[in-house]
Order: C-alpha cells, then structure tokens, then sequence
C-alpha cells in the first residue's frame, strides 16, 4: 500500500484556501469529530478537505473551521484510521 506521500501530483493550486470566501451557512447538518486516540497526525483529513477547512493545532491534531467547514463527510471517510466521525449539528 503506498502513502499520500508517494502519490503523484495531480494538480497544483496557485492559492489556498480556495473556497474560504464561501462561509457555511446554517446549512450543515454534521460535523467531523476527531478522536485523538486512534488519530496519527497523517494530514490526509487536511489534504482531503474541499474547502480547506481543517487546520492544526498547537498540539498536532487537527480540527475543523466551523467557520468554513460545511460538513461533506470527505475527512471521515479518508481517515485510514478511523479517527474522525461525523456528528450532529447543534
């Protein structure tokens, strides 16, 4: 099994965070929670996000913009590992 690491590139992005002109809205109906148990730091959560929305904290982990994330679920389900489940929106 190869890692994010050694994929090939498949784009480049001249700009980050694309999309963080677009806030979320009231519209989110999930959020990701991390469990820091089973997380191992890998970033794939962070790469995947489409909008950009996933940041580190001072710690390592990682964690959602509530500002920017609009609750898709593509970090849940690229974590290898589980680490991330998609929870109610309160």
């Amino acid at each position: 099994m190869t890692t994010w690491s050694q994929n090939k590139v498949g784009c480049i992005l001249l700009e980050k965070k694309l999309a963080q002109p677009f806030k979320k809205g009231d519209k989110r109906t999930q959020k990701p929670a991390w469990d820091t148990e089973k997380c191992t730091k890998c970033a794939l959560c962070y790469l995947y996000c489409p909008d950009a929305a996933i940041r580190m904290r001072q710690d390592g982990f990682y964690e959602e913009d509530d500002t920017y994330c609009k609750g898709c679920g593509i970090c849940a389900r690229e974590c290898w590992f589980g680490a991330i489940t998609m929870t109610e929106e309160r």
